[in-house]
């Protein structure tokens, strides 16, 4: 059950142009239980689907699957602060956005925290809409990188279905090779070379050289001239 308190939270009402119903995970990690329940109810009124743990302990015990999700966190609890819960994070390969609440942290610890990836620092006091817009960029980060990794997987996937042959003509595409120059490296025919690029540009699902380029770009491939096909 969350509490009425709002013991940091500056009495605003939410602005007119925030979403009524955003959809996202969000964490709250406080040992503060009237400023942790207070967040959670804000959140959860707001349409954010919302858990929360008193310690950064008790939530990387559970650290749920989902997304995209957002991690608020005070930046100083007793058992593990807020930056050492995200350096945990980032060790156990979960990228996940945070955003720190403090009153009394030190330049170094908000310089650490901005460096590991803090997607916004608030400082108590703080209102309703520096929060709600907090935890709305920190979810559409997530989104970002969510459709970042299937690009990806899709194009590593669909490389993979490449002849040894095209695989050629697509890493000398990347290059910026021309039709002619892949005929010289590759010693063969102008309507050969053609029919090999569009065959590449087909099966990734680029319609340009420019998004072929694009695709790829996440997914670097190492130059093998040697392949045949």
């Amino acid at each position: 059950m969350c509490l009425a308190a709002e013991l940091w939270l500056t009495v605003d009402m939410p602005d007119p142009s925030t979403p009524l119903r955003p959809s996202g995970h969000v964490f709250v990690v406080d040992d503060d239980d009237a400023l942790r329940d207070s967040i959670v109810d804000l959140l959860r009124v707001v349409g954010y689907r919302v858990q929360c743990w008193a310690s950064g302990r008790d939530f990387l015990a559970e650290l749920p699957r989902v997304a995209p999700a957002v991690l608020v966190t005070d930046m100083r609890m007793p058992d593990m602060t807020g930056v050492e819960l995200h350096e945990e994070l980032i060790r156990r390969g979960r990228t996940l956005p945070v955003v720190y609440v403090s009153g009394e942290s030190t330049v170094s610890q908000t310089v650490r925290a901005m460096k590991q990836g803090a997607v916004d620092f608030l400082v108590k006091p703080f209102g309703r809409e520096d929060l709600l817009r907090a935890v709305a960029a920190s979810l559409e980060k997530d989104r970002r990188q969510m459709q970042d990794l299937i690009r990806s997987a899709r194009v590593v996937e669909a490389r993979s279905t490449l002849s040894p042959r095209e695989s050629q003509v697509h890493d000398l595409l990347l290059r910026g090779f021309s039709n002619r120059e892949i005929v010289e490296a590759l010693d063969i025919s102008l309507p050969t070379a053609k029919q090999y690029k569009s065959e590449v540009m087909r099966k990734l699902g680029a319609r340009s050289l420019a998004e072929l380029m694009a695709l790829s770009a996440a997914t670097p491939v190492k130059d093998d001239l040697s392949r045949t096909g």
